[in-house]
């Protein structure tokens, strides 16, 4: 049996990014999404979450540690914020944020409590969070996902992305002369390393997770071409495939993300007919994080 969650992220980013979200799992093959308690169309996503069908659309929590502010105050994360000059923010740099986790220079303390903070802020508004996972995947590294599995099981959040997944036999000549790309294929393959640790510390904590994600190599390029060899390819188990869908309007200019046309371009594809065919040839059963 193939079962398949595929999952939204950035819910609440913007009114467009929560528009195309909807629509995508209205008249698309979304199933679920993560929202981000610290965004600025967070209230927005609230109240499409509230008038959708939980079966048809389980709700997590994105917790965004870096590239954005925390929800406590910045005297109280203080190992978390951008060091210097007085910022308030994360890191922008997820290559900052690996090398201070790595340096153990982040208080597992302070990842908990804004973990915590987040995933309260949504249960708050009426929402329970049916999963989480983390702003470009931060989670992966042990000493970042420890303190999250802490956090999420003491709200009852019961299941986590596993962010860790194969690459599986794309047409890579075409997608690795893209520079970008090519430089997520090489750190994916690194961070491979760390897939046996996640699995056996989301089990000791009693959280559950799926076979593995797919579409991240993909993000920001991601076609019909892209989707069908991934379905195509996709072996027996529960998979989770991550996307971005969203409008590029004057809002999301006003925002800090590398995903802009990419987003509209996914928007089309996930609310396809063709989309709904490959998923139907294959045999591949859709499901939220509900049901996992």
């Amino acid at each position: 049996m193939r079962r398949l969650i595929i999952n939204a992220d950035d819910f609440g980013l913007t009114a467009g990014v929560n528009r195309a979200i909807a629509e995508s799992n209205q008249r698309g093959i979304v199933t679920s999404t993560t929202l981000m308690a610290n965004s600025r169309g967070f209230e927005g996503a609230i109240d499409i979450a509230r008038t959708t069908n939980r079966n048809r659309l389980s709700v997590g929590c994105h917790v965004v540690l870096l590239d954005g502010e925390p929800l406590l105050a910045a005297d109280k994360v203080p190992t978390l914020v951008e060091p210097g000059n007085g910022h308030h923010r994360f890191r922008e740099s997820l290559n900052g944020f690996v090398v201070a986790s790595f340096r153990h220079k982040l208080n597992p303390d302070e990842i908990e409590a804004e973990a915590s903070a987040q995933i309260d802020c949504i249960q708050a508004a009426g929402i329970t969070p049916s999963h989480f996972d983390t702003h470009k995947h931060a989670h992966m590294f042990p000493a970042v996902l420890r303190p999250l599995l802490r956090a999420a099981k003491s709200r009852g959040v019961k299941a986590v992305r596993n962010p860790f997944g194969q690459v599986w036999p794309l047409p890579l000549a075409s997608l690795l002369r893209t520079r970008q790309v090519w430089m997520r294929f090489a750190q994916l393959n690194v961070l491979r390393n760390f897939a046996g640790n996640f699995r056996r510390e989301v089990e000791g904590h009693g959280l559950q997770t799926t076979d593995g994600s797919l579409g991240v190599l993909a993000t920001g390029v991601l076609d019909m071409k892209l989707f069908r060899a991934i379905i195509e390819s996709l072996p027996e188990g529960t998979w989770e495939f991550v996307c971005h869908p969203g409008y590029s309007d004057a809002e999301l200019d006003g925002v800090q993300t590398r995903l802009r046309q990419s987003r509209e371009q996914e928007l089309s594809l996930l609310t396809s007919l063709e989309a709904r065919d490959v998923l139907r040839r294959r045999g591949v059963q859709l499901i939220s994080y509900h049901e996992l």
